[in-house]
């Protein structure tokens, strides 16, 4: 099974980011750098019991379309939806 690991780097009033290691049965692993600004935050993490959760969350729907390889090793959260538009209504359920 996959493992997503999460953790905040940086808050400031504007934005936050978040390191997300992704590790695979086998070992392998991949890391990111996450930003996301607190109006998209509030917009689409609401739902979530933690900010960290939401991202958690971004990153299991990413897995399900693609391979943690794939997965940009740096972006904002904004650019998920231009890859794929059903991010916004998927993540806020």
């Amino acid at each position: 099974m996959t493992q997503i690991e999460v953790g905040r780097t940086e808050q400031d009033p504007s934005v936050t980011r978040f390191h997300v290691r992704v590790t695979d049965d086998d070992g392998s692993a991949t890391e990111h750098d996450v930003t996301s600004t607190s109006a998209d935050l509030e917009r689409l993490a609401s739902g979530y019991p933690s900010r960290d959760a939401f991202i958690h969350a971004c990153f299991q729907f990413l897995l399900e379309r693609e391979r943690k390889e794939s997965i940009l090793r740096r972006f904002d959260i904004n650019q998920i939806a231009t890859y794929f538009p059903e991010f916004d209504g998927e993540i806020g359920r």
